[in-house]
């Protein structure tokens, strides 16, 4: 019983060590155009060495402090974006925008809000935020352990009505607009004076498009099609690479009209559904996206269940 005793107490000690070691990824800011920065987050899944920082985050410097796009997955997360942000401008985060509520969306909220930046989203994020929180928290403690101490979900508090909101923060327009795909409330930030966006997780570039069982298929087409109209000249995805919308509309918006077109028109024709997965699971054009042999069944599968019950 002793020696069982001390090998699970060692096995502790081990697995305590591992998250307090790892977490070797620093995020580093990238210019987009003038006063505009991006963070590229790491193409694969969260885990203890990127502390849930997947993503692509965003700031724009202004004289008056610094408008963060999203604010990481924890505490941590949130530590090490600010430190991105102070190698390249002195002036505080004042202003926090989240596009989404997955947790590396919003999860560092309360870091930047106790140093005293207000938080805006539109109100279904918010509201979605508040209500798969606890979700997060447990997710992320299965993978981050100690390194997610410290961090507490505080909801977006600065609230925005409609489905359109502009805010006018040191000198810049920000236009929000929901897109409702990823995640129910998601929404992309558009600077129509920079003529650059930042979607959220309605695009990714370089990896393949997640489709979670909350997602909309049919509503991030849709959305795809209001990014289009806007011809930004610079996006930053919600992964990958910052990129124009040709690379957006062949890495996102093909795939989702592939999923839409293709698989939706398969369940609304009433086809099998493990033949169609078998019939379109190779597919050239996306195969070189980071994480479709791990996600583009589960898509189509997603895909076909929204279009079939609709």
């Amino acid at each position: 019983m002793l020696n069982l005793f001390f090998r699970g107490l060692l096995a502790l000690l081990l697995l305590f060590f591992v998250h307090a070691t790892r977490a070797d990824f620093q995020p580093v800011a990238l210019p987009v155009v003038e006063q505009v920065h991006a963070i590229i987050g790491p193409l694969g899944q969260r885990n203890a060495d990127n502390d849930g920082l997947n993503a692509n985050f965003g700031f724009i410097v202004t004289g008056q402090g610094v408008i963060l796009i999203d604010s990481g997955a924890s505490k941590l997360g949130a530590e090490k974006l600010e430190k991105a942000i102070a190698r390249v401008t002195d002036q505080p985060v004042r202003w926090v925008i989240n596009t989404g509520s997955q947790d590396h969306r919003w999860l560092g909220n309360a870091h930047f809000a106790a140093k005293g930046a207000q938080v805006f989203a539109l109100k279904r994020t918010a509201a979605t935020q508040a209500e798969f929180s606890g979700q997060h928290m447990q997710m992320l403690a299965g993978f981050l352990g100690p390194r997610l101490e410290g961090t507490r979900p505080q909801p977006a508090t600065s609230l925005l009505e409609g489905d359109e909101a502009t805010l006018e923060l040191g000198g810049e327009t920000l236009v929000l607009r929901y897109t409702d795909a990823h995640f129910p409330g998601d929404a992309w930030v558009w600077l129509p004076r920079r003529n650059v966006v930042l979607t959220g997780d309605l695009v990714y570039v370089d990896r393949i498009l997640g489709v979670l069982p909350w997602s909309s298929v049919k509503k991030g087409q849709k959305a795809f099609r209001a990014l289009e109209a806007l011809n930004p000249q610079h996006i930053v995805p919600g992964h990958g690479g910052v990129c124009d919308l040709a690379k957006a509309k062949r890495d996102s918006g093909d795939y989702g009209d592939f999923l839409a077109d293709v698989i939706g028109k398969a369940a609304q024709d009433m086809e099998a559904l493990d033949a169609t997965l078998d019939k379109y699971a190779d597919q050239p054009r996306f195969k070189h996206l980071h994480n479709f042999t791990d996600l583009h069944r589960a898509n189509m599968n997603r895909a076909f269940v929204e279009f079939e019950a609709n």
